[in-house]
């Protein structure tokens, strides 16, 4: 005769490379106390990374275990990132425990996955991949049509040739009309100043920024 007890329940787990407590350096919550919570794995290899230790390895931690985790550093902003935290599916069950839990919470995704399931609650900053990256050809531009006017757009821009790619598509989808549109230099490769005048130069209608972090702590290990 079967067993009428129900089995235990498995707990949901993320592979989890870490998490850590710092000053947010990129988008639109640049300069706020942040919590980081970085999933292991992505698909995407663009030449400029400066995250590649999350690629592989990490170690499987409960969700639940994460968010005590998260509270226990008492930040209002988390920003789970990678990698690409979208590679694991059990990503969209923590972000919306996260945003259950009342935190201003951000997504940083490389822009190839789909975004469409993602908590509506979150801020999504979606790369578009330029071509020096090495991975244009993986821009999932549907993701365009799931964009929120909280989203961020951020295209990486590491030569002439990338930020002319990047003026063509900010105007050739209306990219600004979506949301906030970001210009970040590759740390080493485009003079921040000349990107900067770039932009002025051309009138853009895209915010300007480079990575606080790296500023304040030198670190282009990547946080």
């Amino acid at each position: 005769m079967a067993s009428s007890l129900s089995a235990p329940a498995v707990a949901e787990r993320l592979r989890l490379t870490e998490i850590f407590h710092s000053i947010q350096g990129e988008a639109d919550a640049i300069g706020w106390r942040t919590v980081f919570v970085r999933l292991t794995g992505c698909p995407l290899r663009c030449v400029w990374c400066d995250t590649e230790y999350s690629f592989h390895g990490g170690n499987w931690h409960a969700i639940e275990d994460i968010l005590e985790t998260v509270a226990a550093y008492g930040a209002h902003h988390v920003c789970v990132t990678g990698g690409e935290p979208l590679s694991q599916k059990r990503c969209l069950v923590l972000l919306r425990k996260l945003c259950d839990a009342g935190y201003e919470v951000s997504l940083e995704t490389s822009g190839a996955l789909d975004v469409s399931t993602v908590d509506h609650r979150v801020k999504k900053v979606m790369d578009l991949k330029a071509p020096d990256s090495g991975e244009s050809a993986r821009n999932l531009w549907s993701n365009l049509d799931h964009l929120l006017p909280h989203d961020q757009i951020k295209i990486v821009i590491a030569s002439r040739v990338d930020y002319e790619w990047a003026r063509g598509k900010v105007a050739e989808h209306a990219l600004a009309e979506r949301c906030m549109v970001l210009f970040s230099p590759v740390h080493g490769a485009v003079e921040p100043r000349e990107l900067a005048e770039w932009i002025i130069d051309d009138k853009l209608p895209v915010r300007f920024q480079m990575q606080l972090h790296k500023l304040l702590w030198n670190d282009a290990a990547g946080h």
